[in-house]
């Protein structure tokens, strides 16, 4: 079952987190540094994309509409560095969501109401995994704190998967069940062709009859990791039918 690990202030906790591990790791990196986990990426990149995504989301998140909002290219201001830019943009996107109505309308992809709170959840994940790669670059890499990385695998089951946002289109059948060893969460999903759908123990066990299965036992960072393509599921406890971890993948 997913449940929801976070309110505005717990997103906004973790972005403070995040947010400075992200800047200490790209200024130690030299700006061509490959992002390994983003392949054809460099440090500079990577830093000028994130700054830019927290540049967008501040453009509409206020405005009271909920019609998809222009996305013009982020160029990078005269004299600037990307990590001086994507400073910039982190503390005014901070100032912001310190006085966001959550409740508020705002434009998302997501088949979730159009509401604000969405896109303090949406950027603490974004930063989090974004801090990993930077990390990586460096041979740095630590782990996303457990709480956190358990939303991050709620998100992916109950917004990116249903919006149809998965890596690789595909058909695929069966019941998934994933397992967070440090956060005393399982989750159940049921692949049906294109569709899929959260499930809770109850429905899991009913009379429906169950096709192939597959079981996923890891940290709730790693589940996150490879949810989004950043690790390999093949590093983690699998059992059952691996073909149907592809089915999950959106990064």
């Amino acid at each position: 079952m997913s449940r929801l690990h976070g309110t505005k202030d717990f997103w906004i906790g973790a972005l403070r987190t995040e947010g400075p591990a992200f800047a200490a790791a790209v200024a130690e990196a030299p700006p061509e540094t490959p992002v390994l986990s983003c392949p054809g990426w460099t440090v500079s990149g990577l830093t000028r994309h994130l700054g830019g995504v927290y540049q967008w989301v501040r453009s509409f998140v206020t405005s009271g509409s909920t019609n998809l909002p222009a996305r013009p290219a982020a160029e990078l201001p005269a004299g600037m560095t990307p990590l001086q830019f994507w400073q910039q943009e982190y503390d005014q996107l901070m100032a912001l969501f310190e006085g966001l109505d959550p409740e508020s309308p705002a434009w998302n992809w997501a088949p979730q109401p159009k509401k604000a709170g969405f896109w303090p959840r949406r950027l603490a994940h974004e930063t989090a995994v974004h801090r990993w790669d930077a990390q990586l670059a460096i041979a740095a890499g630590g782990p996303i704190e457990a709480k956190l990385a358990a939303d991050g695998v709620s998100e992916v089951l109950d917004t990116w998967l249903p919006a149809g946002r998965r890596r690789t289109p595909g058909q695929w059948h069966g019941v998934v069940q994933l397992t967070a060893t440090d956060a005393a969460q399982d989750w159940y999903l049921r692949l049906r062709g294109e569709g899929v759908a959260l499930l809770d123990t109850a429905t899991v066990f009913g009379h429906e009859e169950h096709h192939a299965r597959a079981q996923v036992t890891a940290s709730a960072s790693d589940l996150m990791l490879a949810l989004w393509g950043r690790i390999s599921f093949d590093t983690l406890g699998v059992t059952g039918d691996r073909s149907l971890l592809d089915g999950l993948r959106v990064g």
